[in-house]
């Protein structure tokens, strides 16, 4: 399998839910707002021998260059066009994970040939709970397409996919990994964002459940060790891709 990771960037965000910019190399750390976090943002692209996948869709921002969103031209880069995508794999539906879903242009699903797929009780809290967490015209297009509602807590997508409802960031949080041959990939999304939580046990206050989620992120790793995965994370400003058999 190849891994892409699609980053849009770094940014600070905090209780206020708006993501800001922050240049790495430029901004001072102390310039923050108090409180807030340090997050990438950062889909996925995934090459498979039966598909071509994308993890969760980013803020949706435009490119610098132009009016096109920064992660179609992310994907230009790599020489994937927008229906070259064969399955989107939505985490959770928080707006920095769902931008890039619907191409603000036409209205329509951005990956056009794609097959969605969401967590069905996801879509019924976002909607109950609209707002600074959860933008409904991110997704709500997209519902009226090529779209798999997942409606149990696990589950195999095409029998190398498979998906688990945790709760553990997010009310109906699902995570996902993917095999292929000896390769395992899992993608924790909210989780598990960030490569130091994967090493460090600690609660979050913004996580639906910070303890449930503290818990898991130290049985995926020590799982990880034993069977050779590759995590990806979604937030993580260094290192996208780790795989715990090499960490000392």
């Amino acid at each position: 399998m190849k891994i892409i990771p699609l980053s849009e960037g770094s940014f600070t965000v905090d209780a206020t839910k708006k993501f800001i910019p922050f240049r790495l190399s430029e901004d001072e750390m102390s310039a923050r707002t108090h409180g807030s976090l340090l997050v990438e943002i950062q889909p996925f692209l995934i090459i498979t021998s039966k598909d071509i996948l994308l993890l969760d869709t980013g803020l949706g921002m435009s490119h610098h260059s132009g009016d096109q969103m920064q992660i179609v031209t992310h994907l230009a880069e790599q020489g994937i066009q927008t229906g070259d995508i064969t399955k989107v794999l939505m985490s959770h539906l928080h707006k920095d994970h769902t931008g890039g879903m619907v191409n603000p242009a036409t209205g329509k699903p951005t990956f056009e040939n794609a097959v969605y797929y969401i967590q069905e009780r996801e879509v019924e809290f976002a909607r109950e709970h609209a707002g600074a967490s959860y933008d409904t015209a991110k997704f709500e297009p997209v519902l009226a397409g090529n779209v798999v509602l997942l409606k149990a807590d696990e589950g195999v997508i095409d029998d190398y996919i498979r998906y688990q409802v945790t709760g553990a960031h997010s009310r109906y949080h699902q995570v996902f990994w993917i095999g292929e041959g000896n390769e395992r990939l899992f993608f924790g999304a909210d989780d598990a964002p960030q490569y130091q939580q994967m090493k460090h046990r600690f609660a979050a206050k913004y996580d639906y459940d910070g303890k449930k989620a503290m818990e898991l992120r130290t049985q995926w790793w020590e799982k990880g060790r034993q069977e050779g995965w590759q995590f990806l994370f979604y937030h993580d400003t260094r290192r996208p891709v780790a795989n715990p058999e090499n960490e000392s």
